[in-house]
């Protein structure tokens, strides 16, 4: 199945027309459209905000091979967050190791 064709199934799913479809993403009104012809390649940024808009992943479209991203994650916010739990190789992290962990994250304060 064609990027056009995939584009089509999931905005008929959604009750949208490919020219909604295509408004919402910020495209001109025929833009998909053109995803039909033979050799046209579409920009990744026009992709992702269709994508967006049919509220499917990239990859869904393009069939494409997921590349899993690192996770950002920040530390001290966790850190300071009586809700989270800190593990260290599935075993919690004692209290008090907690409180060096802080203070080392805090610049030795």
């Amino acid at each position: 199945m064609t990027l056009f064709e995939k584009t089509k199934k999931f905005a008929k799913l959604r009750g949208m027309s490919l020219q909604d479809v295509a408004q919402k993403a910020g495209l001109s009104i025929n833009a998909i459209y053109k995803w039909n012809r033979a050799g046209y390649v579409p920009s990744k940024p026009s992709i992702l905000a269709v994508a967006k808009v049919l509220g499917v992943s990239y990859e869904d479209l393009t069939e494409e091979e997921k590349v899993d991203e690192p996770q950002q994650f920040d530390l001290k916010a966790a850190m300071k967050d009586e809700d989270t739990i800190m593990s260290w190789q599935g075993k919690p992290i004692p209290p008090e190791e907690l409180e060096m962990i802080r203070r080392i994250l805090d610049g030795g304060k």
